[in-house]
């Protein structure tokens, strides 16, 4: 058996799990640890070779595994929706934002509002913060970050609430 139908062999064995993971984008999103860019932040496309290119926007989701953001107003693509004929449902096509890689955002200066890179320094009183290489000013974390993006569920049920006994 030839080299190219044994490796048909083993792909067709394992599944699409070990292509998918085999793709050179995955590899490199999975060996980054940190992260300057966090949903609520406002960035700017930096591309050149982007149609958006310029254009500023915040940052709706993150897909770290992937290594690629989502950000409000930049970069719409068509979608297809499905209609449902039981319910009168037409199919139609609608325009929402599409991902873009990681590399092709950076931050905004909150003082020149231009894009910049960033460096993390402590605060004296311990924390952690990002700083603008450019202007030097401190990016606070948005107020969104303190929000849960899917909220706890608030179903009570019996096996929750117990007995009598149970509560301290």
């Amino acid at each position: 058996m030839s080299t190219r139908a044994k490796l048909m062999e083993r792909l067709l064995k394992s599944g699409t799990d070990s292509v998918r993971k085999n793709k050179p984008q995955l590899r490199e999103a999975a060996k980054k640890k940190k992260w300057d860019i966090v949903r609520g932040d406002t960035v700017q496309v930096i591309s050149r070779n982007h149609p958006e290119f310029r254009k500023q926007g915040v940052v709706l989701e993150v897909n770290r595994k992937a290594d690629r953001i989502t950000v409000e107003g930049v970069n719409f693509g068509p979608f297809r929706m499905k209609g449902d004929k039981e319910r009168g449902i037409r199919g139609q096509t609608i325009t929402k934002e599409r991902s873009l890689h990681y590399s092709n955002v950076n931050l905004v200066d909150p003082v020149t509002g231009k894009p910049t890179r960033i460096t993390k320094q402590y605060l004296e009183d311990g924390t952690k913060v990002r700083v603008a290489k450019k202007s030097g000013a401190v990016i606070p974390r948005p107020e969104i970050l303190t929000l849960r993006k899917r909220p706890m569920s608030q179903v009570v049920t019996a096996s929750c609430t117990g007995s009598d006994e149970d509560v301290w």
